[in-house]
C-alpha cells in the first residue's frame, strides 16, 4: 500500500485514477464508465453509474456469507436495554419496513422525514428509505416545533416517522405534541405519520388519530405487520441519499444534499484508511443520527465496511457516571471510538484523574478520534496521556460528509501534534487565503502558512455536498462566491512546515483588537493551561476604545477550589505572558456550564450578543436554554474592569 503522502499526491494529480480504484470497494448495479463530470463550479462523481446504498450496507455482506456477524449493537444507558442485530436480521427488518413505506406510497425520489430518538428504529428507517431510493431528512429528536416545521416546509416529505418520545437524564421529551404543532405550522405537506410507541414514553398514534386535518397517524407495528419485504431499488450515483439541514442561528436552515455513489465510495475508503475498520471490527461513535457524524459513522460507514456499529443512547456523564463510555468500549471490544471534544471535557471536569476508568477497559481500543469542536491542547494531552490510547483530532463539516484532515491510521500512523487536525485527506487541496483571496499557503520562510481563511480548491472529492436543497443560488452564495475556484470552509487557521493543519476557529470568531486580529482558539489554548480550568470560551466584546477586547468564560474542574478573583488574576497574567497585552484581556466570568449546541459546539455568537446587550435568538440547536439565564446572572455578578 502506498504511504499517506503518495496517496494524497496521487489523488490531486490523478483524481480520476485514484477514485476509480477506490470505487472498486463498492457494489454497483451499473459500473462507472466515467469518474467525474466537471463544469466551472459544478462536478458530478460517477455520473453514469448506479447502485443502492442499503444493499451495499446489508445485502452484499449477507450474500458474502457474513449474515451472522453482528451489524448493530444497541446500548441504552437510559433504559438499560441491550440488543444485537446480525446483518441478516437487520437486512430483514429494513426490507420489511421499506415494504411498509412502499405501501404508504413512498417511491424513489420522495422525501421522508425522520424525527426519532437514538433507538434501532432510526437506523432501520434510514436504511429503508435508501432501499427504496427515497431521500431521508433526519431531524434531531427533541427539536422544537418551529424548527421541525421549517424542515418539513423545506424538504416537503410525504411521510414523517417519529416515536412517542426520547429520554434525557432526569426528564422525558414527548415528541407527539411537538409533531402536532409542527404539522399545524406547515400544513398540507405530510400525509402520513408513522409512530413508534416507546414503552418508556407515553403516547401513541391512536392519541392523534384526528389531531391534524388530512394527516393519517399509524402505528409502526401495524404498518409493518404483513408488509412484503422490498428489494433494493438501484439509483443513479448522483441521486440524493439524504438531506441534512445545518442549523444556523438566523434564517432558514440550509438543506445539505448528499449524493449516493460518491458518498459510498468516500466512506468505503475512509473506513479502511482513516479509521482502520473492516469486517469483524467494532466502532463506537458517541454521537446522534441527527448529526452528520451519526449519518456517516454510526450508520453508513461502519455498515459499508461490514463492521459492527454501536448505537449509544446516553451522555458522557450522568448516565450513570463518567465511566460509561469506557464500559461500552470494554463490553463490546471496541477497536475505534469517535466522539466530540466536549464529551471528553465533560468527563475531565467530573473525573479529572480518570478514577471511573476500569482497569483493562481500553485494552481493545486502538484509536480515539475526536471532531465537532476544536480540541484544545490541554484536553489532547489529558486524554492522550491518561487513556494510554492515541488520540486523533480530525476536522470536517456537515457539508463535506467525511474528514477534510485526519491522521490516516489505516494507511500510516503519523505523529500527533497537539492543537492540529493533522493532514489533508485525499481529494482535499487545502489552502490558506488572505482576505482578498490571495493564496498564502507555504509562503513563510520555513514553508508554513500565515493564519488566514481555510479554503478547498475545487472540485471537492466524492461524498461532499451536491448542493443546497431547492436553492442552487444559495449553494453558490454560501460556499463558492467568496473565493472563486475555491470552497470557503468558514474556518480560519494555518498550516505548519510539516503540512499539518491547525483550525483555530470560525472566521467570524476572530477578534479585532485595535486592528490586531486574534483567533479565539489561540486565546482558549492559554486559558486551558490553568490547572483549575475544565472548559473555556473566548469571545470578542465591544470596547469603545479598541473596537473589541477579549473576554473569557470558564468552567472549573471538580475538586479544584480556587477563589474567583485569584483565578481571574492568574488567567489575565497567563494571557499577558503568552499572547501579550495586545489581547486587552481582563474579563473572566466563571460559569457552571457553557452554552452549547446538542452536538457540543459552544454558542460564541449568542454569548457575544448577550454580553454586548444586542438582540439575540435562542438557537434551535441549544442543549439547554436555561444556561443562557445562568450566563446573564453570572455577568451581573462578574467583575468587569474599566
Amino acid at each position: 500500500m502506498l504511504g499517506y503522502a503518495s496517496q494524497w499526491r496521487r489523488s490531486l494529480d490523478d483524481p480520476a485514477g485514484f477514485w476509480r480504484e477506490a470505487a472498486s470497494a463498492v457494489q454497483w448495479s451499473v459500473e462507472p464508465a466515467r469518474v467525474i463530470e466537471q463544469g466551472e463550479e459544478s462536478w458530478t462523481w460517477f455520473p453514469d453509474a448506479a447502485l443502492n446504498m442499503s444493499a451495499n450496507c446489508l445485502d452484499r455482506h449477507v450474500d458474502a456469507g457474513r449474515g451472522e456477524s453482528v451489524a448493530l449493537r444497541y446500548h441504552s444507558a437510559m433504559t438499560g436495554t441491550r440488543k444485537a442485530y446480525t446483518y441478516s436480521e437487520l437486512r430483514d427488518r429494513v426490507a420489511v419496513f421499506a415494504g411498509a413505506l412502499r405501501d404508504l406510497g413512498v417511491t424513489r425520489g420522495d422525501r421522508v422525514l425522520l424525527y426519532l430518538p437514538m433507538t434501532p428504529e432510526a437506523v432501520i428507517a434510514m436504511l429503508a428509505c435508501a432501499r427504496l431510493g427515497a431521500i431521508h431528512a433526519v431531524v434531531f429528536g427533541g427539536f422544537a416545533a418551529t424548527e421541525l416545521a421549517m424542515r418539513i416546509a423545506d424538504a416537503r416529505p410525504s411521510v414523517l416517522i417519529t416515536a412517542s418520545g426520547g429520554l434525557e437524564p432526569g426528564r422525558i421529551v414527548e415528541y407527539l405534541p411537538i409533531v402536532r404543532k409542527a404539522l399545524e405550522a406547515a400544513p398540507g405537506i405530510v400525509s402520513t405519520v408513522v409512530v413508534r410507541d416507546r414503552a418508556a414514553v407515553p403516547g401513541s398514534a391512536a392519541d392523534l388519530a384526528d389531531a391534524v386535518a388530512d394527516v393519517r397517524f399509524v402505528d409502526w407495528d401495524d404498518v409493518t405487520e404483513g408488509a412484503e419485504p422490498a428489494e433494493p431499488v438501484p439509483v443513479v450515483s448522483s441521486d440524493p441519499l439524504y438531506i441534512l439541514h445545518t442549523s444556523g442561528t438566523t434564517g432558514a436552515p440550509k438543506g445539505i444534499v448528499r449524493d449516493t455513489g460518491g458518498y459510498a465510495v468516500a466512506l468505503a475508503w475512509t473506513m479502511r484508511h482513516i479509521y482502520d475498520i473492516g469486517p469483524g471490527d467494532t466502532m463506537f461513535t458517541a454521537s446522534d443520527v441527527g448529526w452528520v457524524v451519526g449519518h456517516s459513522f454510526i450508520v453508513y460507514g461502519p455498515l459499508l465496511a461490514g463492521a459492527t456499529t454501536v448505537l449509544f443512547e446516553g451522555k458522557p456523564v450522568g448516565t450513570p457516571d463518567a465511566g460509561e463510555f469506557w464500559r461500552v468500549v470494554a463490553e463490546y471490544g471496541v477497536k475505534t471510538m469517535f466522539t466530540a471534544p466536549t464529551a471528553l471535557r465533560a468527563i475531565r471536569r467530573v473525573d479529572p484523574d480518570l478514577e471511573e476508568l476500569p482497569a483493562g477497559a481500553l485494552d481493545t481500543l486502538q484509536t480515539l478520534f475526536l471532531a465537532g469542536e476544536r480540541l484544545d491542547p490541554e484536553t489532547w494531552h489529558w486524554a492522550n496521556d491518561g487513556l494510554g490510547v492515541p488520540v486523533v483530532d480530525h476536522w470536517w463539516q456537515t457539508e463535506t460528509g467525511w474528514p477534510i484532515c485526519a491522521n490516516p491510521v489505516g494507511v500510516e500512523r503519523l505523529p500527533g501534534k497537539a492543537g492540529s487536525t493533522a493532514v489533508p485527506m485525499p481529494g482535499y487541496d487545502v489552502r490558506i487565503l488572505d482576505g482578498k483571496g490571495r493564496d498564502r499557503t507555504g509562503t513563510e520562510p520555513d514553508g508554513s502558512s500565515p493564519e488566514g481563511n481555510i479554503a478547498l480548491r475545487l472540485p471537492l472529492p466524492p461524498g461532499t455536498l451536491r448542493g443546497v436543497w431547492g436553492s442552487p443560488g444559495r449553494f453558490r452564495e454560501a460556499y463558492l462566491s467568496a473565493f472563486p475556484g475555491f470552497y470557503a470552509t468558514g474556518d480560519a487557521g494555518h498550516i505548519d512546515a510539516d503540512g499539518y493543519v491547525f483550525v483555530m476557529g470560525r472566521t467570524d470568531d476572530v477578534i479585532n483588537v485595535a486592528g490586531h486580529r486574534l483567533s479565539t482558539g489561540s486565546l482558549e489554548e492559554v486559558l486551558t493551561m490553568h490547572p483549575a480550568v475544565a472548559e473555556c470560551a473566548v469571545i470578542g466584546v465591544r470596547d469603545e476604545l479598541k473596537g473589541q477586547r477579549a473576554a473569557g468564560f470558564v468552567t472549573l474542574k471538580a475538586h479544584h477550589p480556587i477563589a474567583h478573583d485569584v483565578l481571574e488574576r492568574e488567567l489575565v497574567a497567563l494571557v499577558r505572558e503568552h499572547v501579550g497585552p495586545v489581547a486587552a484581556f481582563r474579563d473572566v466570568t466563571v460559569l457552571d456550564r457553557l452554552p452549547k449546541t446538542r452536538s457540543g459546539k459552544i454558542l460564541r455568537k449568542t454569548m457575544r450578543q448577550i454580553v454586548d446587550d444586542e438582540p439575540y435568538k435562542i438557537p434551535a440547536t441549544i442543549e439547554d436554554p436555561t444556561v443562557l439565564d445562568d450566563l446573564q446572572q453570572a455577568l451581573r455578578g462578574a467583575v468587569v474592569h474599566p
